[in-house]
């Protein structure tokens, strides 16, 4: 879906997925207004996984009221029913998703800790949804319970301004990056700074992503070493650094990493995608001119097929299939183990029956073969005659 410049809606400034029941996708958009034709909306949008597309008329649409501003940033809360959206206001406020996509509605709700809290550039919930982070233009930084709201840090001099975070796949740590290029590691469930990421001077951290595969606990960052950009690694246990490699090679504006963990992706400030397996670093799809010439506001993996949203003021949304090795499927997995326990079975039986003795294969020249079951009747005198004990002294 793509901006038009003759169209009556205003530019696309931020999107998220969000996941429903049955493994079906939706889209969000957040949309600023246009002079005094269009005011500032949020839109939901159906995705169609045949076609790579998404619906060209919103299944909802919510108008924001002019004193609220427009979308800055969205965050989808991981059970898909709700999703939070900062505005250029200075407040937040969040929307309930209700109804099916024939009849889907917005239903906003004002929350009162996070009312003209200024504007606030980075927002999202953890992994497991219990926590909730903001980061302000302003540098303050706060962590929350969700959705109790209880302040859990707020800190007021965290940055010099937030430009992204994110939380650890155990929602244990939150890690937060500054636009004077440091980075902090903060202890959620105590809301306390754990350390600040070591870096040289001609270096600047601005990118964030923790792993999420559950078997490496790592810490991605895009950093500009003077003219060069690195995606470089942090080990969780001792907050070193551990390498770093080029692979976007040029500029990052925004990182991300699919819900699998199996995938890391990067976008440009002139357009350019790039998605690397995190297994070996390597890169697997690259997309060049995507967004031809502009900065790639959002970037992100769709939570049921590998396919990344992306949207800029310029170009709209756009929703691009991924080039990489497809993925096994349940059922294939199934099918798998089934046909490896036919085949253990088959070979089992041929075994069996073409060896004289199981135990002890192979047999001798003099060895007695495998003797034929016989049934076990026999003459009841000729028994009685073999088992007769005679009298017993007690």
């Amino acid at each position: 879906m793509e901006n038009d410049s003759g169209s009556p809606q205003g530019p696309v400034t931020c999107g998220s997925w969000i996941r429903r029941p049955e493994n079906l996708s939706l889209v969000v958009l957040g949309r600023s207004k246009r002079g005094n034709s269009s005011p500032s909306l949020l839109q939901i949008f159906s995705f169609d996984p045949k076609t790579v597309s998404i619906s060209t008329s919103p299944l909802a649409n919510f108008v924001l009221e002019a004193e609220e501003g427009d979308p800055v940033a969205v965050a989808v809360h991981p059970n898909g029913d709700d999703f939070m959206c900062s505005l250029s206001n200075g407040s937040c406020k969040l929307f309930e998703l209700y109804g099916h996509e024939a009849n889907m509605k917005l239903l906003p709700k004002e929350l009162t800790p996070l009312q003209g809290i200024g504007s606030q550039t980075c927002i999202t919930f953890s992994v497991d949804g219990s926590k909730f982070a903001a980061g302000g233009l302003d540098g303050r930084l706060r962590i929350m319970e969700w959705p109790s709201m209880r302040t859990i840090l707020d800190e007021p001099k965290a940055h010099k301004s937030v430009r992204d975070m994110d939380f650890s796949l155990d929602s244990e740590f939150l890690a937060s990056t500054s636009t004077d290029g440091s980075a902090r590691i903060w202890k959620v469930e105590d809301g306390v700074p754990v350390t600040t990421l070591s870096r040289n001077s001609d270096e600047k951290i601005e990118l964030c992503r923790f792993s999420k595969d559950g078997t490496k606990p790592f810490l991605f960052c895009a950093v500009q070493k003077g003219d060069k950009s690195l995606t470089a690694v942090w080990d969780m246990g001792t907050w070193n650094k551990i390498g770093h490699k080029r692979l976007l090679r040029k500029s990052a504006s925004v990182m991300s990493v699919s819900h699998d963990g199996k995938y890391l992706s990067l976008a440009s400030k002139d357009g350019d995608i790039c998605v690397v397996e995190v297994k070996k670093m390597q890169i697997h799809h690259y997309s060049k001119r995507l967004h031809l010439g502009t900065t790639i506001a959002t970037l992100e993996f769709c939570p049921s097929e590998r396919v990344v949203l992306t949207t800029s003021v310029e170009w709209g949304a756009l929703v691009t299939k991924l080039n990489v090795p497809k993925d096994w499927k349940e059922w294939q997995i199934y099918l798998v183990l089934l046909g490896l326990f036919l085949v253990s079975a088959v070979a089992f039986y041929v075994f069996f029956e073409n060896s004289d003795s199981f135990w002890g294969f192979p047999v001798g020249k003099n060895q007695q073969a495998r003797p034929r079951f016989k049934p076990m009747i026999r003459d009841p005198q000729s028994f009685d005659d073999q088992n007769s004990w005679g009298p017993v002294d007690m």
